[in-house]
């Protein structure tokens, strides 16, 4: 596994989008940032949870500058079933990421529970906050589905970094 630091450039990511395209980090580079969350798929009743709380937050996300998506492993069918069940219609969603990328991001990767609806592989959650250039702001990585980081406590974050221009931390 890998370990990003803060204030260092973070991985190439591209993926494709739900329902069409491509997503390419900072490609069309935000204002202040990109929001990262990485989710485990459709299995998973937290991360519904979670994606839920995060498609009523979008648009204040946009009004500070912060682009944001959510992105798994799952394939594109999973990723259609994920958006229309979890009416998650307000968050842009990729898929189809590879176990290697999600390693290189530095996530934990867990395997099937037998007997589960989950993949054979698939990465565990983790937030990034991703400055216009390319750096690492903020991460926040799990290696199970429980204690996420809350989006209106991001939000409010984004608010004070802004405010007091706050450095990123943790590179030392």
């Amino acid at each position: 596994m890998l370990l990003l630091m803060p204030r260092q450039p973070v991985p190439s990511l591209n993926v494709s989008l739900v329902p069409e395209g491509q997503w390419t980090l900072n490609a069309e580079p935000p204002a202040n940032f990109t929001l990262l969350v990485f989710y485990r798929g459709l299995h998973c009743p937290l991360c519904r949870k979670s994606l839920q709380e995060l498609n009523g937050h979008v648009g204040s996300f946009a009004e500070k500058g912060v682009q944001v998506i959510a992105l798994s492993s799952d394939s594109r069918e999973r990723a259609e079933k994920t958006q229309e069940i979890w009416t998650i219609n307000n968050v842009r969603l990729g898929y189809g990421l590879s176990i290697e990328e999600a390693r290189r991001w530095g996530l934990y990767i867990s395997k099937a529970t037998p007997g589960s609806d989950e993949p054979a592989l698939f990465s565990e959650p983790g937030v990034y906050l991703i400055r216009p250039n390319g750096t690492l702001y903020m991460a926040s990585i799990n290696t199970m589905p429980f204690a996420r980081p809350h989006f209106d406590e991001i939000l409010g974050a984004v608010d004070y970094i802004i405010a007091k221009d706050y450095p990123a931390r943790g590179e030392a």
